[in-house]
């Protein structure tokens, strides 16, 4: 499972970090924002690609990420408003 997996998903503007910088993964040489992993699951956090749904994403995310030894969560934290031109 790769963070580049789930951003390139059409309904995934890109990742979330929660509300707080909660879901990130501390690594030796940097952070990764919008994901979380721990003993029981992991959470990847996305902001959505307007017009896609959190449904629609969820089964996208989790289809990126493929099986795992644990649950996976998806967390939505933002849809961006549509642009005009």
């Amino acid at each position: 499972m790769t963070p580049d997996a789930v951003a390139g998903l059409p309904e995934v503007a890109g990742p979330h970090g929660g509300r707080v910088g909660e879901i990130a993964t501390l690594l030796p040489d940097r952070r990764v924002a919008g994901v979380r992993v721990t003993d029981d699951e992991v959470t990847i956090g996305v902001v959505l690609d307007y017009p896609a749904t959190a449904a629609d994403a969820a089964t996208a995310v989790r289809v990126a990420i493929g099986p795992l030894d644990r649950p996976a969560r998806v967390f939505v934290g933002d849809v961006p408003a549509p642009t005009t031109s």
